[in-house]
């Protein structure tokens, strides 16, 4: 294993056929054109020429001339480049190794042809390497794997034939190891800048105060558990503590926020002994990054805990009161809804029996009518007790709760002043007597 984050299988498979290429690689990677033929057929053996085409087509797909053997590939790849020839014996592939030096020359003349570049060129080299720190810099939750295929697809891309496999391996870890210092000096800067005792006051978190099990930094670290209003509280206590180191003034714009984010991943599962005994500036630059993301994370904490306190305090409260209250009367409406119900069938009878004789109404006669379902007084007191207990609003339901909400105002009056303090929130008052970030 040449380098840690390698495999074996993975070292094993760099720089050769690790299978059949597919359909589309095949025409994207052995498809002859006419500069290619127009190469291939200064060759004056049917061997020489497969053999020829079978190692230009090899440096493009793999990325290096397979010098031991270049009749190292699949058996696919050569019948592919000898139907292109109109070579109807593949086989006759096998004497173009018989002489070395032939091998040799060929590689040479197809990378002067089409302009290949060794490991080694300078100019070469520079672009690779600016590649390489600006990928590490700005992509480093890829892992290093991913840095060093993308390494390889540089240098297939450009043109450049890959070094050995420990060579780009080394070379890949260095330029990470360099981006890893560079992140952790930027940050301790950062913050020194913007307070010259902020590390060592970072640095006095990982102790554990007196009495206490666990340091402060694991304190701060731990999110509100409970739905009350002592939780909320705390919620706010946490968020005015993590301020109070004004992370906010620590200038890192310059850093990309994936690797700031990375820190604090990393920061946040190194436990605090580990992190104290941890060397400058890595120490600083990680406690900067952990402190700068519970800043953000106890504000979002805080706000979800008040948002579930709201609803299961006030809205869900209020509408168990409303539908409560609603239930309460259903017994009441029902009854005066039946005696309506039968109220209003025998004057529509009564309407219709009419329109059918051409009489006039009899009002004697519809009372009598009416009279026989309840008396008088117990109809009127229906109909009122429908009116009252079915307002004309449609929006009755919605206004009722509204009312509720207004009752239970006092429940989260404490919780929205606590949250009313701008200074909680990192604001200051403005020029025109308003409130400002």
């Amino acid at each position: 294993m040449p380098v840690e984050f390698l495999t074996d299988e993975q070292a094993e498979a760099y720089g050769r056929f690790s299978g059949e290429p597919t359909r589309p690689e095949l025409e994207r990677f052995f498809f002859l054109d006419d500069v290619d033929r127009g190469l291939i057929a200064l060759r004056r053996t049917k061997h020489h020429q497969l053999g020829f085409a079978l190692q230009m087509c090899t440096v493009r797909y793999v990325g290096l001339f397979l010098g031991e053997d270049p009749l190292d590939v699949p058996w696919s790849v050569v019948e592919h480049l000898a139907g292109q020839l109109g070579i109807e014996d593949a086989s006759c592939v096998k004497r173009y190794t018989e002489r070395r030096q032939t091998v040799y020359d060929h590689a040479w003349e197809i990378r002067d042809a089409y302009g290949y570049h060794a490991y080694e060129d300078h100019e070469m080299g520079w672009e690779f390497r600016a590649f390489l720190h600006g990928r590490a810099w700005t992509a480093h939750a890829e892992g290093p794997k991913a840095l060093f295929d993308h390494a390889v697809g540089w240098l297939r891309r450009n043109r450049v034939l890959l070094p050995g496999v420990s060579v780009l391996a080394r070379e890949v870890a260095e330029v990470r190891r360099i981006a890893e210092n560079r992140l952790h000096t930027t940050v301790a800067k950062a913050a020194r800048r913007a307070n010259l005792s902020l590390a060592g006051d970072l640095v006095a978190l990982l102790k554990t105060p007196e009495g206490k099990r666990y340091s402060y930094l694991k304190q701060l670290r731990q999110p509100p558990t409970r739905t009350m209003g002592t939780a909320m509280r705390n919620a706010l206590q946490r968020v005015d503590e993590i301020a109070a180191y004004r992370l906010g003034r620590v200038k890192l714009n310059k850093v990309p926020p994936n690797r700031l984010a990375s820190l604090a991943r990393y920061g946040l599962g190194t436990k605090a002994a580990k992190l104290e005994w941890t060397s400058e500036p890595k120490r600083t630059a990680m406690l900067t990054a952990v402190m700068r993301h519970l800043e953000a994370k106890a504000i979002d904490d805080a706000l979800d805990l008040f948002e579930i306190l709201m609803a299961t305090r006030l809205i869900s409260t209020s509408k168990r009161a409303t539908d409560k209250e609603r239930l309460s009367t259903l017994p009441q409406l029902e009854k005066a809804a039946r005696i309506t119900a039968r109220l209003s069938k025998v004057v529509i009878e009564e309407l219709e029996l009419l329109e059918e004789t051409g009489c006039d109404p009899d009002r004697a006669a519809l009372w009598r009518a009416l009279e026989e379902i309840a008396p008088r007084a117990v109809l009127s007191s229906a109909a009122a007790t429908v009116v009252s207990l079915v307002p004309e609003d449609d929006d009755s339901a919605e206004i009722a709760m509204r009312n509720a909400l207004a009752l239970g105002y006092n429940t989260v009056k404490p919780f929205l002043t606590l949250l009313g303090e701008p200074r909680r929130w990192g604001l200051r008052p403005g020029a025109s007597g308003c409130w400002r970030g």
